[in-house]
């Protein structure tokens, strides 16, 4: 494929300025414009957490986008489609909403420091509701950019729910690895949840008894590639991505500080 054909859908857990400042939310806001820069068309998603204050980043519904449901834990939930505007970067920014999942103003953990007991399910939503909007709009990515452990199961998704769907039929999937990763425990029924379509429970074999560890490993599982955000992914992770034998970019903390990281992510998603 051309350089000018290609599209990149980026999948966010953080984007600055929407949240603080982290090394995970900084590539999230300045990565998109950059490989815009270099002529791809680029789409970014994130949840709409509690805690984005909507009229100070003027963000508006989209109606022809809301409306659509998922049933998730055998309750159907509402997608709403949120969007507001990065002008310094000639972007656009997609929220994925719902009022059960993403009202709240923390995002993994309570004011007490305990992981969310529903995260399972926010990722499944989360996870399906970005793929359903794309295919709302007919916008049909080469690549699917994911961060963050709540975009963990987008790539069992893709290769298993979606695959024989003509929007995602030429997708290849990217996942960045950062230190957010949590060994917190999911429920032990997130795998029999996370059934949809073609993908079943047995397709998803470390969700049996999962944290984020094993998540993230089953995001590997169904990447086509891997790039390292971080210089402390946990051994576990590391060793299961070299024993799948994935293309990888290693972690550079001084091209991520001055930015000439956006060269190497851009010529890493020409060669997949």
């Amino acid at each position: 494929m051309a350089d000018s054909a290609k599209k990149v859908l980026f999948v966010n857990s953080e984007i600055f300025p929407y949240l603080p400042e982290s090394r995970m939310a900084l590539i999230g806001r300045y990565l998109p414009q950059g490989v815009q820069e270099r002529k791809k068309e680029i789409r970014s998603f994130m949840p709409r957490w509690g805690c984005i204050n909507e009229r100070k980043n003027q963000l508006h519904e989209v109606i022809r986008l809301s409306g659509m449901n998922i049933i998730v834990g055998d309750v159907d939930r509402p997608i709403v489609i949120k969007v507001a505007s990065i002008s310094a970067a000639r972007m656009q920014v997609y929220f994925i909403d719902n009022e059960d999942f993403f009202k709240r103003k923390q995002l993994s953990y309570d004011e007490s420091g305990t992981f969310f007991d529903d995260n399972a399910e926010r990722a499944i939503f989360f996870a399906r509701s970005v793929l359903e909007t794309v295919k709302k709009l007919r916008w049909a990515p080469d690549i699917i950019h994911c961060h963050g452990w709540i975009s963990h199961l987008l790539p069992a998704y893709l290769k298993k729910a979606y695959v024989d769907d003509p929007i995602f039929s030429g997708s290849k999937i990217v996942l960045s690895l950062y230190d957010e990763i949590s060994e917190d425990s999911f429920p032990a029924n997130f795998a029999k949840e996370a059934e949809f379509g073609n993908l079943t429970e047995k397709d998803l074999p470390l969700l049996k008894t999962s944290n984020g560890i094993e998540l993230a490993k089953t995001a590997v599982q169904y990447a086509d590639g891997v790039i390292l955000g971080s210089g402390s992914i946990a051994p576990e992770i590391l060793d299961y991505c070299k024993e799948k034998g994935l293309p990888m970019l290693d972690f550079d903390a001084s091209k991520l500080e001055s930015g000439a990281y956006v060269d190497d992510y851009n010529s890493f998603y020409d060669q997949l």
